[in-house]
């Protein structure tokens, strides 16, 4: 028979694993390059980017349109890397939890 009490229990107990999930996004850092490594930019689970490293070579002039190209695909590449590394840590901190329901994927939700 269906237990009540023991699923509010269990939504509880994801909520609060999905809140420390949450908090621990911010230590997940990822680093995307462009320009075979030349332009870096690293961005942590929560999507902002934190650093932004650019080889001195590239610091003239002339490149300043590839540079802010490849500043922009770095960033895109460390946002996808970013994203991976969330979802993996939701799906982690919610494991074991909730009954595995088809459609229903926690990881989606950020």
């Amino acid at each position: 028979m269906f237990d009540m009490m023991k699923m509010m229990g269990k939504v509880k107990e994801m909520q609060a694993k999905m809140k420390e999930a949450q908090e621990n996004l911010e230590y997940i850092k990822e680093t995307g390059e462009s320009g075979a490594g030349m332009v870096k930019a690293t961005v942590n689970g929560k999507k902002q980017v934190v650093s932004i490293d650019i080889d001195e070579s590239l610091l003239t002039k002339e490149d300043k349109e590839m540079l802010q190209d490849l500043t922009v695909a770095a960033i895109n590449n460390a946002m996808e890397k970013a994203d991976v590394s969330a979802k993996e840590e939701i799906k982690k901190s919610t494991e074991g939890i909730m009954p595995n329901i088809p459609g229903m994927d926690f990881g989606n939700m950020f």
